[in-house]
């Protein structure tokens, strides 16, 4: 075969390789700029939902003029006024904590919104270069080789299969372009969304302080109400006889939760009870052990008289959490006036512990707890003048003190 034959062969693999090789590009480019059309669908939905969750922030906000306006009617029943905005304080709680949690969504959505912006434009510059190289190859080669296709061609039908792959050929040049503009617009809405994240996570960190000084606004004007209505009390031995009756009816509660329990654990007799194996209790406040009250004798903060504390309190911010002491069933998850939201655990062998004044409850009656597990969150609900735990022990129908059993 001479040199002219042998040329022709290799010109012809390069178009066979060419028309392949454009082909299966062109087919690719399709199947991406699908993906790429998808995802910018994507984008403009994630743009669209951020400022919807802004506007649905802005409109959940606690309104804390209504909120002391509906209180005022309740002030002459300290009961009703305590449980009316006990709700409220366990609302905002709840509104907080909801809050929290978006930050943290927010945090990770706008990480990977971040990653996915930095691979965006890494293919956008890769697109750009290989425009770049391809627009320069044209340029110089473009003409002289189209040329060389047909002037090489051995027959019309081997000109016009020649003309279709420099059709093929123009087809992936522009399915590339139409790729580089998708993939540009792409990268502009990820930014656009990256910026709406941004935006969203602000003002819900904003919403939080807004709604966290709610919640200390309501607890102060709790705690004047509740000051006010003892200082109104001219006659301190009404007063002590209100203080006594408001731990008597603490007690017949907890008294009447101990009998239920205990006709239980007669029908369950010949069953395997639950029994106390004597370990020790972990702190039920971890993160914040400071003692503003203990269990004993004390003088009363607002009676000015030694009387009995039955528990420990133990100081920390609303929201922090309350851990079961012990591992336990618990026999009571409620509200009560006095105690507020509070937890009372069943240790077996007549022993139980009682986690009061909480600002939401994250667990129900009759659930098994493991020591360590999370049950409520500390607050200031029930007659509580500022945000603690109330822990308290009782063993047989009486209390103890906690530190028998602390670590």
């Amino acid at each position: 075969m001479d040199s002219r034959g042998i040329g022709k062969r290799i010109i012809g693999v390069v178009m066979v390789l060419c028309l392949l090789a454009g082909t299966v590009s062109f087919n690719t480019s399709h199947v991406y700029a699908k993906a790429t059309t998808e995802s910018i669908k994507q984008k403009e939905g994630q743009i669209s939902n951020a400022k919807k969750e802004r506007d649905t922030m802005k409109n959940s906000l606690t309104n804390l003029q209504n909120v002391k306006k509906s209180l005022e009617k309740e002030k002459t029943d300290l009961n009703n006024y305590i449980t009316q905005l006990d709700a409220n304080l366990e609302s905002i709680q709840k509104k907080i904590d909801e809050l929290t949690e978006k930050i943290a969504e927010k945090e990770q959505s706008i990480k990977e919104t971040e990653e996915e912006l930095e691979e965006a434009i890494r293919i956008q510059n890769e697109q750009y270069e290989a425009m770049k190289d391809r627009i320069r190859f044209m340029y110089e080669k473009g003409n002289a080789l189209y040329f060389q296709f047909f002037v090489e061609a051995g027959s019309f039908s081997d000109m016009l299969n020649k003309a279709e792959y420099i059709e093929e050929l123009s087809a992936y040049d522009r399915a590339k372009l139409e790729e580089y503009i998708a993939h540009t617009e792409l990268t502009t809405l990820t930014k656009e969304a990256l910026e709406e994240e941004k935006k969203t996570l602000d003002e819900a960190k904003a919403d939080v302080v807004i709604e966290e000084e709610n919640l200390q606004n309501l607890i102060v004007e709790k705690n004047k109400e509740v000051n006010s209505i003892a200082g109104d009390i001219k006659d301190k031995e009404a007063a002590i006889a209100e203080y006594e009756k408001q731990i008597a009816e603490e007690n017949a509660t907890i008294a009447a939760l101990e009998k239920a329990v205990e006709a239980e654990k007669a029908e369950l007799a010949a069953q395997n009870v639950r029994k106390y194996d004597g370990g020790m209790f972990a702190m039920p406040c971890p993160s914040y052990s400071r003692i503003s009250d203990n269990f004993g004798m004390r003088m009363h903060p607002t009676l000015g008289i030694q009387k009995m504390h039955n528990g420990v309190d133990f100081a920390a911010p609303s929201g922090s959490a309350i851990l079961a002491a012990y591992d336990g069933k618990v026999v009571a998850a409620a509200y009560n006036s006095t105690m507020g939201n509070y937890v009372m655990i069943s240790h077996g062998s007549g022993l139980y512990t009682v986690y009061m004044h909480a600002s939401s409850l994250s667990v129900s009656t009759g659930a098994e707890v493991t020591k360590g597990q999370k049950i409520a969150s500390v607050g200031s609900t029930g007659r509580s003048t500022g945000p603690h735990l109330h822990f308290g022990v009782r063993l047989n129908g009486n209390y103890v003190s906690p530190w028998n059993y602390l670590k």
